[in-house]
């Protein structure tokens, strides 16, 4: 599956847990699906850059949610998500970008994909470095959690991961570190 599918799936399946309404769901898995539209602004040297990138690609590739937003805001199926593209990049600590939103401050489902995305886009390979294990990805969301994730949000994400793929999780106590 690719990375938009699986964001589709788990997204509204934590919303679900959650008490999202069906609607919100839904809104949920297209924001899930949209949600880095505006990364077609954005020069394909950066996107696909292999190491760090530096302080001004880093400013470039931060214009994402503001241009996905404009793209949002007119499209007569995205409007109504558009603040959510905007908003998808904040951080429960304030320190996210574009608007420095903090805490419940920064909309439910923009909660929800910051956590789903980053687990992941840690499970998964990326041209700059191997996928981590599910375990890794999950001991990092909980690390994580009050600063970059909303504590309550991830709690319940990694419940949720562990009740999933429960085999996953089996060996975790007696894995050698």
């Amino acid at each position: 599956k690719l990375h938009a599918e699986r964001l589709q799936d788990l997204c509204p399946k934590l919303g679900r847990r959650l008490g999202l309404s069906e609607r919100e769901q839904a809104d949920l898995a297209l924001l899930a699906r949209v949600h880095d539209v505006g990364k077609v602004g954005i020069p394909d040297s950066i996107l696909f850059k292999r190491g760090t990138l530096s302080g001004e690609e880093r400013t470039i590739m931060q214009q994402h949610p503001e241009k996905g937003y404009r793209i949002a805001s007119s499209s007569p199926d995205l409007a109504h998500i558009a603040r959510l593209v905007l908003c998808h990049h904040e951080r429960w600590d304030g320190q996210g970008y574009p608007l420095g939103l903090k805490g419940d401050n920064i909309p439910l489902e923009c909660r929800i994909l910051a956590l789903v995305d980053a687990y992941d886009a840690m499970i998964s390979n990326r041209p700059y470095r191997m996928a981590m294990s599910q375990q890794q990805a999950l001991a990092e969301i909980k690390r994580c959690a009050g600063t970059q994730f909303d504590p309550q949000l991830a709690e319940e994400f990694i419940q949720m991961i562990r009740e999933t793929n429960p085999q996953d999780f089996l060996s975790e106590s007696t894995a050698g570190h």
